[in-house]
């Protein structure tokens, strides 16, 4: 893509990510393996949690899958977590099977109502799309709590939305701190009576042009190859941008000014992993939350890839037990 340089990975990312580039630049997407899509449980499922889609935007064809314990009684008043799923803006969706089973886990085991948020893919719908779909499932969240006749009941009925938090892996972390800015503009005022209490990021996906250590010495990942990084960048940014772009690299231009009381206001959670190519962003990125006077907590695992804790049931654990600290 524009403005990058230096090594490249000997791996296609077209092969490793069962992609056909068409002629038009839209892309086509073929199954995945680990990546099967599952449907919602219903409400009639003899599971512990069930789960069901809700339309968020029918012009942009967006919904929201939400999950909750079938124990939960009314007015249990659980925490409710907004969640973005990974796959570099231009895969996946809710109903992906290790997103979806990932967020089964976390209402069951944290406990919690959780609202999986649907955005638009790239690179269909290039970058800010998917912030903007974001802001929208907070806001239609706000929603169903100001309705109390009509708004979701899984929502009214169950949750405390004085306890909301904020999470996403991957990109969705990208799209967590994208998405935390764009909401500090509106002002708290605008999203009331939702308060976020906190924002979770799980191996947040940033990059730029200047390749890193971490890059460099995981150049063929399994998971994340640095051509496949290069492409994400290169398919979900505005047409024309280069890696650098604040989307995703925000650290060169830093946190805005206007923005850091509020973000200083909430509580941050950052997981980072030792075997992540991206784990020297990140690393950055807490650099840049440090030095505005940001207060987080920050989850290191020296042996932690990038995503395992979706196929890892230990990294998963971890994973749970520090979400269950930092919520409750």
């Amino acid at each position: 893509m524009a403005g990058q340089s230096g090594p490249v990975s000997s791996i296609d990312p077209y092969v490793h990510q069962f992609l056909v580039r068409n002629p038009d630049g839209t892309i086509t997407r073929n199954p995945q393996p680990k990546f099967p899509n599952v449907p919602a449980t219903g409400e009639s499922a003899d599971s512990d949690v069930i789960s069901k889609d809700v339309p968020l935007n029918l012009a942009n064809k967006t919904s929201v899958r939400i999950y909750r314990p079938r124990n939960a009684t009314k007015d249990s008043n659980l925490p409710l977590i907004i969640y973005y799923h990974g796959g570099g803006f231009i895969f996946f969706s809710p109903g992906s099977l290790p997103f979806d089973r990932f967020c089964l886990r976390m209402a069951l085991e944290i406990p919690a109502v959780v609202v999986s948020i649907d955005y638009r893919l790239a690179p269909e719908h290039r970058l800010p799309a998917a912030y903007e779909d974001a802001v929208e499932g907070v806001m239609w969240v706000k929603n169903q709590a100001l309705d109390h006749s009509n708004g979701e009941p899984w929502l009214r009925d169950y949750v405390d939305f004085s306890k909301c938090f904020i999470m996403g892996c991957s990109v969705g972390g990208n799209i967590v701190y994208n998405t935390a800015l764009r909401l500090s503009k509106l002002g708290s005022d605008q999203i009331q009576p939702l308060k976020i209490c906190g924002l979770i990021l799980n191996q947040p996906g940033f990059s730029g042009i200047q390749r890193t250590a971490s890059e460099l010495r995981l150049i063929d990942d399994p998971v994340v190859p640095l051509s496949v990084a290069d492409l994400v960048k290169e398919l979900s940014l505005p047409r024309g941008a280069d890696g650098d772009h604040e989307y995703w690299n925000p650290m060169l231009k830093g946190l805005p000014e206007s923005e850091i009381e509020s973000l200083k206001s909430q509580r941050w959670l950052v997981f980072f992993g030792g075997e992540d190519p991206l784990m020297d962003k990140q690393k950055e990125f807490l650099k840049m939350l440090e030095e505005s006077g940001v207060k987080f907590v920050a989850q290191f695992d020296e042996n932690a890839c990038h995503g395992n804790y979706l196929f890892d049931p230990d990294k998963a654990l971890a994973v749970l037990k520090a979400l269950r600290e930092f919520i409750h």
